[in-house]
């Protein structure tokens, strides 16, 4: 798990993508990056970048590869709560709370790099004077709210009683936001099984059924709507 200070003058391609740095011009990050003095983290498949209940001490930035935030019931079940890629966030929800610590363990699916940056270079009084400051500010706002509705919604997923109703109004959220009816979900089936709640072969027989029965078609992570009408009076019986 080598750590060093990232080299700000060379930024990552994947931070431009960031919505922490949204509104930031090209020739401004490399000012900020050196203004917040980021960690860099290298971290190889499986480790652990951030483990739930230690001390958070920094909001995360992927960088390279990808990781799953995921939380333990105290029976020992895995729940898979969002799988990060390049220039996603973590940590964010709770890095201003009084004593941070971290919500949920994060760990990393394959070779991954992220950016640890300090919670007191973002809300901090900022000594240079930075243009970017406020923007900055403002786009974490608006990131923390868009997780809130997130884990909202994942909520909504969970008091779906039924198998075929949770896989129905998550294919419903992706179609809602890809704003077409064929869909490529950012997770493997293992993760989106972690994710819904329900095990792994019985989602893949409902699944199964569903194509049997007309409502969808898929293959790996892509698939496409066939019955929306179908799929709406599914997600919406609790």
């Amino acid at each position: 798990m080598p750590t060093d200070a990232y080299p700000a003058i060379y930024p990552d391609p994947a931070l431009f993508r960031s919505p922490l740095f949204e509104g930031i011009g090209r020739d401004e990050l490399p000012v900020m990056l050196k203004c917040l003095q980021p960690i860099k983290v290298e971290h190889k498949k499986g480790e652990y970048i951030a483990t739930s209940g230690e001390r958070l001490r920094g909001i995360g930035v992927v960088v390279s590869g990808k990781a799953a935030v995921v939380r333990e019931t105290a029976a020992g079940d895995r729940i898979v709560m969002t799988i990060l890629e390049p220039g996603d966030l973590f940590g964010e929800i709770a890095a201003f709370a009084k004593e941070p610590r971290w919500p949920a363990t994060v760990q990393a699916q394959e070779a991954s790099t992220v950016l640890i940056i300090p919670r007191d270079r973002i809300v901090g009084q900022c000594a240079n004077a930075c243009s970017w400051h406020e923007t900055l500010i403002r786009n974490m706002l608006r990131i923390v709210t868009e997780k809130a509705l997130m884990l909202n919604q994942k909520v909504t997923y969970l008091t779906i009683k039924s198998m075929r109703g949770r896989i129905s109004a998550f294919l419903l959220d992706h179609y809602n936001r890809q704003r077409t009816a064929i869909i490529t979900l950012p997770m493997n089936r293992n993760e989106m099984a972690d994710f819904l709640g329900v095990s792994r072969p019985s989602m893949s027989r409902e699944l199964s059924r569903m194509k049997e029965e007309g409502l969808i078609d898929f293959h790996l992570s892509t698939f496409r709507i066939l019955d929306l009408d179908d799929l709406k009076r599914y997600a919406s019986s609790i």
